[in-house]
Order: C-alpha cells, then sequence, then structure tokens
C-alpha cells in the first residue's frame, strides 16, 4: 500500500510529477498507457466525493454489482443476475470466487457493508442508493434489496455503487466515509482496494496516479493496456505539448484552440463525441443576506434578479469564442442523451440586455449590485474563460460579480461548506436520467439524498413533488410526463442559469484505440496499444 504524497507548492509536484513520468519512471512496458487530463482525483474513498474523475479512476479499481457496457447498457458485474422478487424487492445473485486486491473474498457481507457506508452523511454519494430502504443477506452470495416504493432507476444508479472490503475497512479503520469538506484524510482516502481491472499502485497528488492490471480478476480485459499512467496537467499549453512531444498517448481534456490543430497532426487521431454534462451558474436563494455580496436583502431570492442573470448571457458567443463551436447552448439542466431532454425544452433565447435591466429596476435593483462568483480553474472546458465572459456579460446590466478562480479541489470543499453566493459548476449524468440531476441539484436539501449537491438552498414545493413521484412512476408515460415539467419549472423559475452542454473531443496517438464515454470517463480496460 501507498500513502499520499502533499507537497507545499502545487506547481512544484506537478513539474516534478511530470518530468517523473516522462523521464525517470522506471522501464516502459510494451502495453503502458500514458494518459494526461487536467485535474486530478480529489480521493480514493469510493463513498466519499460524487466527482467524474473520482469516480471514473475508482471505477478501474472498485467494482459495483452492475456496470453500462460500450453501447450504455446494463449488464452484469459483481452480481451476475437479479429478479424482481415483488415490487419493492429485488434480488441480487452475487459472483462467486471473487477476490479484492489483498486476496480476501468477496461475499454479501461486503455489499451489506457498503451499503451502510456509502449512506453516511459526510459523504456525497448517498444519490446512487437512493430510495432502497435495507439489504439483507440470503446467503453469501444473494442479497435482496428492499425498496421503500418501486424504482425504475434501481440499475443505472447501481452502476455507480462500488463495493468495499469490509475485512480490510475494519482492519485499517475505515468504517467511516472520508469526511472530505473538513480535510480529512483517512487510509481508506490513501489507499485503494477493490475487486476491479486495476490496481492502484501509487498516488502522489497532483503529479501522477499509477495503476496496473489485476492478474487475479474474474473477468477478461477486452484491451491490451497492463499498464496505465495518469498525469493530472492543469496547463493546457503543457498538456498538448506532452501529447504532441510523444510523451502521453492519450489527452482527454483538450483546449477548444488546439482541436483543429491536432486534427491535422499525423501521429495523432482525434475521436470526437458528445459529454451528457451540463456547465452552469447557482446561486444563493436561501440565505437572507448574501454572505458574499451587496449588503441588505439577498437579491438572488427574487425569480426577476435570477431571469435577469439569465438574459444577459449570450450562450452562443461563449459557444464561438471560447468553445470553438464545442459546446451546444443550453437553456435546460440536462444535455441531449439523457433521458427528459426534449429538443423543444432546451432552446435558448438571445439576450436582452434591455430587458434584464427592466427586471432589475422592478426588483429593486435599478443600479444593480455585487457578489463574488467561485469557479474552478481546471475542471470544466475553459472554466475560467466562460467565467469571465459571464462576469464581462452581467457587467453590462450593472451586475458586478467579482470572479474567485481557484483549483477544483479547493473549490469544491468551498461549496460543500455553503460557502459561496454563486458558483459554476458541471453536472455529468451517471445515470443517464434527469431525475438524478433534479434530486441531486433542485429537490430542497434533506439528510439523505434528496438535494445532496443542492448548496444554494434552493426549494421549490413542486420540482419536489414531481421528483418524489417520478421516483417511483414505473409507466414511462406519466414519468417522462413528470421529468418535462419539473425540468420546465426548473428553467422557467430561473433556479440555475445553464450556459451549454459540453462536446468532448479526445486526442490520442494512432496506435492507441479507446472507446469514447459520453459521461467522459475513459475506460482503460477497453484501451489497446498496438506496437
Amino acid at each position: 500500500m501507498f500513502k499520499k504524497i502533499l507537497r507545499t507548492s502545487r506547481l512544484l509536484a506537478l513539474v516534478c510529477g511530470i518530468f517523473a513520468s516522462w523521464v525517470g519512471g522506471g522501464s516502459v512496458h510494451a502495453n503502458e498507457l500514458k494518459w494526461a487530463a487536467q485535474n486530478d482525483i480529489l480521493t480514493l474513498d469510493p463513498h466519499s466525493q460524487n466527482h467524474a474523475t473520482t469516480n471514473n479512476i475508482l471505477g478501474h479499481a472498485y467494482e459495483p454489482l452492475v456496470r453500462y457496457d460500450r453501447n450504455y447498457k446494463i449488464e452484469p458485474s459483481l452480481a451476475t443476475s437479479w429478479q424482481v422478487v415483488n415490487p419493492t424487492t429485488v434480488r441480487f445473485n452475487l459472483r462467486k470466487n471473487v477476490k479484492f486486491h489483498d486476496g480476501s473474498a468477496f461475499t454479501a457481507d461486503d455489499v451489506l457493508f457498503s451499503f451502510d457506508r456509502i449512506r453516511q452523511p459526510q459523504g456525497t454519494m448517498q444519490i446512487y442508493v437512493a430510495g432502497v430502504k435495507s439489504m439483507t443477506k440470503v446467503d453469501d452470495h444473494t442479497v435482496d434489496v428492499i425498496l421503500d416504493k418501486p424504482n425504475p432507476t434501481l440499475l443505472n444508479s447501481f452502476t455507480t455503487f462500488l463495493i468495499m472490503s469490509k475485512t480490510w475497512a475494519v482492519k485499517t479503520k475505515s468504517e467511516k466515509v472520508q469526511d472530505y469538506k473538513a480535510k480529512e484524510n483517512t487510509f481508506a482516502s490513501t489507499n485503494a482496494n477493490g475487486t476491479g481491472p486495476y490496481i492502484i499502485k501509487e498516488w502522489v497528488a497532483d503529479q501522477r496516479l499509477v495503476m496496473t492490471a489485476n492478474k487475479n480478476w474474474w473477468d477478461k480485459l477486452p484491451g491490451n493496456v497492463t499498464d496505465v499512467v495518469y498525469t493530472p496537467i492543469k496547463s493546457d499549453p503543457t498538456r498538448i505539448a506532452a501529447l504532441l512531444a510523444g510523451n502521453v498517448d492519450l489527452v482527454t481534456d483538450l483546449p477548444t484552440q488546439d482541436v483543429a490543430r491536432l486534427r491535422t497532426t499525423p501521429s495523432l487521431f482525434v475521436l470526437d463525441g458528445p459529454e451528457v454534462r451540463t456547465i452552469f451558474i447557482g446561486v444563493d436563494q436561501g440565505s437572507n443576506e448574501l454572505k458574499y455580496g451587496t449588503k441588505g436583502p439577498n437579491p438572488f431570492k427574487d425569480v426577476r434578479v435570477r431571469k435577469a442573470l439569465n438574459m444577459t448571457i449570450d450562450r452562443v458567443a461563449i459557444q464561438r469564442s471560447i468553445m470553438r463551436g464545442l459546446s451546444i447552448p443550453a437553456a435546460i439542466m440536462v444535455a441531449p442523451g439523457v433521458n427528459g431532454y426534449t429538443p423543444e425544452l432546451d432552446k435558448v433565447a438571445p439576450p436582452d440586455l434591455e430587458g434584464a435591466k427592466k427586471l432589475l429596476a422592478d426588483a429593486g435593483y435599478p443600479n444593480g449590485f455585487d457578489f463574488t462568483l467561485d469557479c474552478p480553474n481546471n475542471r470544466y472546458v475553459n472554466d475560467e474563460e466562460v467565467c469571465q465572459a459571464v462576469v464581462n456579460m452581467w457587467a453590462k446590466a450593472g451586475i458586478r460579480a467579482k470572479l474567485n478562480a481557484t483549483n477544483f479541489s479547493s473549490f469544491i470543499g468551498k461549496i460543500q461548506n455553503f460557502d459561496s453566493s454563486a458558483y459554476l459548476l458541471g453536472w455529468g449524468v451517471a445515470t443517464y436520467d434527469a431525475q438524478y440531476s433534479l434530486q441531486s441539484l433542485v429537490m430542497t436539501r434533506t439528510t439523505g439524498s434528496d438535494g445532496n449537491f443542492n448548496f444554494l438552498k434552493i426549494s421549490n414545493a413542486k420540482v419536489d413533488a414531481l421528483t418524489e413521484a417520478m421516483k417511483t412512476e414505473m409507466d414511462k408515460t406519466k414519468r417522462d410526463n413528470m421529468l418535462k415539467e419539473a425540468l420546465t419549472i426548473t428553467r422557467d423559475e430561473a433556479l440555475y442559469v445553464p450556459l451549454h452542454h459540453q462536446m468532448r473531443p479526445w486526442a490520442m496517438k494512432k496506435n492507441v484505440t479507446i472507446a469514447h464515454n459520453s459521461n467522459d470517463a475513459p475506460k482503460m480496460y477497453y484501451a489497446t496499444v498496438n506496437k
């Protein structure tokens, strides 16, 4: 096992990490793949942070009961089959002769332990077991999942419910989920022990993560990659220079301004694909006064102010000048490819500066107001540049936003502590169903999974009722109507400010092949490196 190494200088750590993996990192394996992207994982605890990069990389070491295949269809993983015993009971038959990386056997006890663990309030992963009342052990390789009510998206959610070894967790005093927002470090946050296709050998924060193929995996690798070196490189020019120089094999965070050049580079191949991720801005709607803004009543409580925020933004200009065409201007909070999305809901209106000024004046802000916009600068495509463009557009209506751009690991802890008046975030839909977004982002926050990523104190009774109903509605037509109505209310009440849906091309050496994933979650076990 290993320790997460911390450094006081992130820049020094990055530079050292890049040179270690490029120059002096030991012998090069014939089937090694060097992969670079802009942000690091947050933790190795599989139940701590609902963060796409973290979930994806940990999904190489830890496994769920069911998984998506290449075509996003549910297939068996640690469960070989499942049966609906009655409308509120689903029986899962577990795979036998599966070993964790430490050699211990996988059994029903690990599933029950992981279920209890993922629901702990200090984590942000409860959404993946939402609607599950309890789990009971039938025998060592059979588990009954007891639901509150029938659940139409249970299997989709379970694709991100990762199973941890109970014995290992007890032995390492890791029964409790890491409290990331409190900057806690635990054994499970710095070490990994799953059943998956790759063993995480090393993680040096902000420098590299090294994985090697699990020779005892119960399944067979579809590809041939035996070793993976993941290097987070925040700087766009440095990341692309590494690819062009041949120092990395695959880059999945392409700066939009470089895509055209990469397409014409003879040694490279660009793989195109959409992403089911929406980039948006959220504002504090529950506090009586903004923590970081003009003193007095909170302007964001007024729907007219929120609509003005929306109306001043020229999404097509952002698409053209900042995203270089690699985005879809958004009016709603889910992207094409997500169940519940319809083109008619997602029609973007042109900016209306005069209309926005009138709404602000009607709301009592004829001279505008001030607040701080928190923004990550190493997570989404051109995130800081998008934030700066939005700030400039707002300024034309007298809305004065001060931009505070920071690295994602600091940013996410800040917003989870409700220490923000407004922020930019991106939301990928792991279940490919709009309920996931509505339940996480829009529902009134409770102690369970409802509103678990609603850090803005949003509360809309109608959306709450619709989302609660869709959780158990098995009639597809009725449920789709509920999704449509909830998404429409979210749009019309300006509960969020959607900006765009991301497109996500990847670039790689021509001897590398990999399946594109619309959740921007590259699977190394699908990758092949040809000699």
